[in-house]
């Protein structure tokens, strides 16, 4: 996967979560709310993993550039 597209289901695995917390908060669903938060988790790792990505794809380009006299 991309960093990018790490970046987007971070972000969506973060904000279905966020919903399901909400509506387990709610309604009193704790069952709800744990699921939310594992998915909120799920997606901050993965808007890490697409950061750490990233980072790794700048020092690499970087050195790519370093080898060739930029």
């Amino acid at each position: 996967m991309s960093s990018t597209t790490d970046k987007i289901k971070g972000l969506a695995n973060e904000a279905a979560g966020n919903v399901k917390q909400g509506i387990g908060k709610a309604t009193g669903n704790e069952k709800l709310q744990a699921e939310g938060k594992a998915q909120e988790l799920k997606g901050e790792t993965q808007r890490a993993v697409g950061g750490v990505k990233d980072g790794v794809n700048n020092a690499a380009q970087k050195a790519a550039d370093a080898v060739k006299g930029r």
